[in-house]
């Protein structure tokens, strides 16, 4: 393993080949399923270059009035919020149940759900008796086929999904709302929800174990915020304080979407093309890795490939907000095991390491970031509430079947 740190590296620059995922393996790491011996080349769906596309902010997972439980907390107020901190497309996704599955005449009929600046994806949160879902859609879609086959069986479910055409996520996977249905429905899964980063560590677990078994599930976040600030101290609730710890942005999604429209958000969301970080200010995670060691970039987070059964060189850097002339340690995940962990420091931090993925069995990389938090001032109390957690990234993946 080869460390070097505060690496003079360019940022990885190169155009990314076109990987065509295929794979050889005939056999597997105890405890791993084997992958097929004759995987054919598989066309995946449309992936940002590493050199083309834009970095895009916003929050997955925000309730508004139509959520009954929400309080001080109408659509134009998430809106424009979201705005005011810079946040590049928004999902509101209120609980379909408290409709009884009519969202397109509620939240999506809201005249206030508009806005020049910020994209807005079409959700809500699935809310059943197995636990709770996002869908995510860049255009309306028949949210009610949904909500109408919640108690059926899981390939019942599934088919419906598929003829929406939706991208679906699991909420909070762990806890009392634990996502109960059949992770292979999934494109992705919460792996941050809300403020308090200690809660998601059984999340983190199962979205190890759906990685460790060949589920190339992508990890996103989401706020859960319900309720905004009241604009006169005569509408406080008993939980309008909240707006003050865990609001929109707490945590933030980033993409690396092809362009900046709302089909691209989802399109990156699917393909893992993306990293958490604590609010909207704190510096993103970028994972990079250079296959032939060349100096330019080959893959970036989200993209799997065929071992050579040669070492790899990876690129962490944090790119944004950071705190200067501060250490952030940053820990290297391989496989649902700490690898290894790093000092990076200086105005763009920065960590560079070597590996040989496995040629027999999959492989998976990821990224674990903790430092000194970054001001959130329209939210200052989340601040302690994140403690010392900076940001995440998705996988690199080798030998991933994109068949599975």
């Amino acid at each position: 393993m080869i460390l070097k740190k505060n690496s003079k590296m360019p940022l990885l620059m190169g155009a990314l080949c076109t990987v065509l995922l295929t794979s050889c393996i005939s056999s597997s790491a105890p405890g791993q399923a084997s992958l097929n011996n004759t995987l054919a080349p598989t066309e995946v769906p449309r992936i940002a270059s590493l050199t083309d596309g834009v970095w895009l902010k916003g929050d997955l997972h925000v309730h508004s009035r139509h959520s009954k439980e929400s309080t001080n907390n109408p659509v134009e107020k998430i809106i424009a919020f979201s705005k005011s901190v810079g946040m590049d497309y928004l999902c509101i996704t209120d609980h379909d149940n408290h409709v009884n599955g009519d969202v397109a005449h509620h939240t999506w009929a809201d005249p206030e759900f508009k806005s020049d600046s910020v994209l807005l994806l079409y959700g809500a949160e699935w809310t059943t008796t197995r636990g709770h879902g996002n869908p995510f859609s860049a255009k309306p879609y028949d949210h009610q086929r949904l909500y109408d086959v919640r108690d059926q069986r899981d390939v019942v479910i599934g088919e419906v999904k598929k003829e929406l055409g939706i991208h679906l996520s699991a909420n909070h996977p762990s806890g009392k709302d634990h996502f109960g249905y059949s992770y292979d429905m999934l494109e992705s899964i919460e792996v941050w929800n809300s403020v308090l980063w200690s809660k998601n560590a059984n999340a983190i677990m199962i979205w190890d174990d759906m990685l460790s078994s060949g589920r190339k599930l992508t990890g996103r976040g989401g706020s859960d915020a319900h309720h905004g600030t009241p604009d006169t101290p005569d509408k406080a609730t008993e939980n309008s304080r909240q707006a003050k710890a865990n609001y929109v942005g707490t945590p933030t999604t980033w993409v690396y979407a092809k362009d900046r429209t709302s089909q691209a958000v989802v399109d990156a969301l699917t393909n893992g093309r993306v990293c958490i970080s604590a609010n909207p200010y704190a510096p993103r995670v970028e994972f990079y890795a250079d296959i032939d060691q060349d100096g330019n970039a080959d893959m970036m987070m989200g993209d799997n490939t065929k071992s050579t059964g040669k070492p790899v060189k990876f690129h962490i850097q944090l790119t944004g907000n950071t705190v200067s002339e501060v250490s952030y340690t940053v820990n290297v995940v391989k496989n649902g095991n700490k690898f290894g962990t790093f000092q990076a420091t200086g105005k763009t931090p920065t960590v560079e390491f070597t590996d040989t993925p496995e040629t027999l069995g999959r492989t998976y990389y990821r990224i674990v970031v903790e430092g000194p938090p970054t001001a959130y001032p329209q939210v200052p109390e989340s601040m302690t509430l994140s403690e010392n957690m900076v940001g995440l990234s998705n996988p690199i993946y080798f030998n991933f079947d994109p068949n599975f």
